[in-house]
């Protein structure tokens, strides 16, 4: 059946031909005769997406692809039986690629290259790295069966090509990313209308899950969510500075009076993530101090959308998002962009101070590149005063796309810090 595919987001033939071609042109001035495309669910999933790019499949088993410059790609999905009975379930909610296997493993893979000539080829290993995932993630144990296979053959890392096609987007993955701001935008006003006192933490958290996935989003859960009283004994540290990930978070701790909630959460719609943060007062007056960081972050927010336009070099911008905090004598956790898209960060990500953490992950000799038209970042603005309290602060930003005039808003978060409750 494809009746599923009326329900299921979609993208064109004519997308699929435009990535395709790309990825071949780039096989061709590398030298690659074939790209093996690993996926995985590592990273919350996202070892899936150079897989997904170029056969619109993201099964959560993980699995292989072969993808050749004259032929349709081969698909091992599932090592499983029964989930291929009676028909396998990718047939009927795409139609990019028709050829979808049992996957038997590597030497499966390694059979259908010496049949098709490859034995002695240059194959590109196309598996999963980000800004932050530096490693590519194939496993030990599949090198060394790939290498006993085809002892022959050259394997070369290729997943750069991929996150190279990535980079920009074109305009049907822009409005995909759109789709996934505007469910994004549904959550944000979940975590707004729920947020009360004697709510537990992961009631909230439960709803803004719930909201994503009803609104078409894929069950994928990624919500560092942190909640906690604003005024507490100067003996304690709470973690109010940025989100915490899962299994920390959600707790069955009831939101009381005087809490800040702070998040950054994914929304993924077909394949995409829309990137958001936001913070909410569990109270009808927010303290002075957390109004201060707040107000910073939305004039942080307004310079982004100003500078992030073509042409701009990427330290011009990050300078300027920053100046912002500086000039009101505020420190950050995070304050920058990250590149965002199938994954995230992506390339380009510049979120801490020069020196500080993954080199990948601080600017660090990327200051001079530029800004291109269809970029789409992500905000960190992970703002406190430590003049003020050392362990409170506020998450806010939403994603957008760089365009000739100033950056597009792709999450319209809104920009007055909620006092509910």
């Amino acid at each position: 059946t494809r009746e599923l595919m009326k329900y299921l987001p979609q993208f064109s033939l004519a997308e699929r031909d435009r990535r395709w071609a790309g990825a071949r042109q780039r096989m061709a001035t590398a030298g690659i005769d074939v790209l093996l495309l690993v996926g995985n669910d590592t990273f919350f999933e996202l070892g899936l997406v150079n897989f997904r790019y170029l056969t619109q499949i993201g099964s959560r088993f993980g699995g292989y692809a072969l993808f050749f410059m004259d032929d349709d790609p081969v698909i091992w999905n599932s090592p499983l039986p029964h989930i291929h009975r009676p028909t396998n379930i990718y047939l009927s909610t795409q139609e990019w690629v028709r050829d979808i296997r049992l996957n038997e493993g590597i030497p499966a893979v390694a059979a259908e290259l010496r049949a098709r000539g490859y034995e002695r080829g240059r194959i590109g290993l196309a598996a999963f790295s980000s800004a932050i995932v530096t490693i590519p993630t194939i496993l030990h144990g599949e090198m060394v069966a790939l290498e006993r296979e085809l002892p022959n053959a050259t394997f070369v890392p290729a997943g750069w090509l991929l996150e190279q096609m990535r980079l920009i987007k074109s305009e049907e993955e822009i409005r995909m990313l759109a789709r996934a701001g505007e469910v994004a935008r549904k959550t944000v006003d979940a975590m707004i209308r729920t947020a009360r006192p004697g709510v537990m933490e992961a009631e909230l958290y439960a709803e803004m899950a719930r909201t994503q996935i009803v609104n078409g989003a894929e069950p994928v859960i990624f919500n560092l969510l942190a909640s906690g009283p604003v005024e507490h004994s100067r003996s304690e540290i709470w973690h109010l500075l940025h989100g915490a990930e899962q299994p920390a978070v959600p707790s069955r701790r009831p939101l009381q009076k005087g809490d800040v909630v702070i998040s950054e959460f994914h929304t993924h719609y077909g394949g995409y993530l829309a990137a958001t943060e936001f913070t909410v007062y569990v109270g009808d007056r927010a303290p002075a101090g957390l109004k201060d960081i707040h107000k910073v972050c939305v004039e942080v927010l307004r310079t982004t959308l100003e500078v992030m336009r073509p042409g701009t070099a990427l330290q011009q911008a990050w300078e300027a998002i920053r100046r912002p905090a500086e000039k009101a004598g505020m420190d950050f956790v995070e304050l920058g962009f990250h590149g965002h898209g199938m994954a995230s960060p992506e390339f380009p990500t510049v979120v801490y101070r020069p020196g500080y953490g993954l080199p990948s992950m601080n600017g660090s000799r990327i200051g001079k590149l530029e800004l291109q038209e269809g970029m789409v970042f992500g905000n960190n603005i992970d703002v406190f005063d430590p003049r003020w309290k050392p362990d409170v602060g506020c998450m806010f930003g939403g994603m957008f796309v760089v365009r000739k005039h100033g950056a597009e808003p792709l999450v319209h978060v809104p920009l007055e810090l909620p006092e509910v409750g």
